[in-house]
């Protein structure tokens, strides 16, 4: 089975009011699936413009902003499920600051034709996000969304840079890990990237990147964005020499579109050069905190 996915270069842009911002996303929508992508991937803060159409204190103010976000939750929710059925597609929308059992969090919502299918939070904080903004790490709860065309999983940018997450996905049947990110330097992209490309070795799985682009001044919180998106897989049989099968010019703008084959994925677990996979799962891992629990999401 395979899957076309488009992932998005996105600029923090701003916005009117929310009707301007809704004809915006779905214009992004609209492009994609016009591309016969099936499969769309939003990056991390993203949603962070809707900060825009609020007032200029709010804009300037960094905590404000963490409860303004969440008061668009239920309307950000609703645009994004109308979008998913309207096109017939699975978008992994932006990641947006939600306030949860009286806790700041990261959350990427999922949204099929059925409407909101699920949510990943981000477990591992940034010192921005941890320090200056008081963003905090989320309950250690992981999802497996299932599509007719495979499994997925989500780590939300700095989460990639950690191997468990992305070994307890995979363990439990993904074959592809989405990574949202938001970062501002190229160090920081490159930090992203290259745990990308780590988690796809280790688990002998495809892994794609997301990242904003460009700069918007007004916003105290994604002021200054560097990226690019790129898939990559495990440098094996069937896959590319380097593990690298697409790579955008950073800071371009728009999508990038390709194609993922999950039979390639299962005949490296199966038979590759090496078994990566296979041998990463006698490692045990102990937790010094609460245990890992993965839900599976049907989409």
């Amino acid at each position: 089975m395979s899957v076309i996915v488009a992932s998005a270069q996105y600029p923090i842009s701003q916005h009117v009011d929310l009707a301007g911002w809704q004809r915006h996303i779905e214009n992004w929508v609209a492009d994609a699936a016009a591309s016969g992508a099936g499969l769309l991937l939003f990056p991390e803060y993203g949603a962070m413009e809707l900060v825009s159409i609020l007032s200029l204190d709010i804009q300037q103010d960094i905590f404000l902003q963490v409860a303004a976000m969440d008061g668009f939750v239920e309307s950000f929710c609703q645009i994004f499920a109308d979008l998913a059925r309207q096109y017939n597609v699975v978008i992994v929308a932006p990641s947006l600051p939600v306030i949860d059992d009286g806790k700041h969090h990261n959350r990427v919502f999922v949204f099929s034709n059925k409407g909101l299918i699920g949510y990943q939070d981000k477990f591992f904080m940034t010192r921005f996000e941890n320090e200056e903004w008081g963003i905090q790490s989320a309950p250690k709860v992981l999802t497996v969304f299932e599509a007719a065309w495979g499994k997925f999983g989500i780590q939300i940018c700095y989460d990639i840079e950690f191997g468990l997450g992305s070994q307890l996905l995979c363990s439990a049947g993904a074959s592809l890990i989405l990574v949202p990110s938001c970062t501002e330097t190229i160090r920081g992209a490159t930090r992203v990237h290259v745990g990308a490309r780590a988690r796809a070795l280790e688990n002998q799985a495809y892994t794609t990147v997301s990242q904003t682009v460009g700069n918007a001044t007004w916003s105290p919180a994604v002021d200054i964005n560097y990226g690019y998106a790129a898939y990559y897989s495990t440098p094996d049989k069937g896959l590319p020499e380097e593990g690298i099968i697409a790579a955008e010019i950073p800071q371009k703008e728009g999508w990038l579109v390709q194609e993922l084959d999950f039979s390639k994925i299962d005949e490296v677990r199966q038979d590759g050069h090496v078994l990566n996979f296979n041998d990463q799962q006698r490692i045990t891992v102990e937790m010094r905190s609460e245990q890992v629990h993965v839900l599976h999401v049907t989409i």
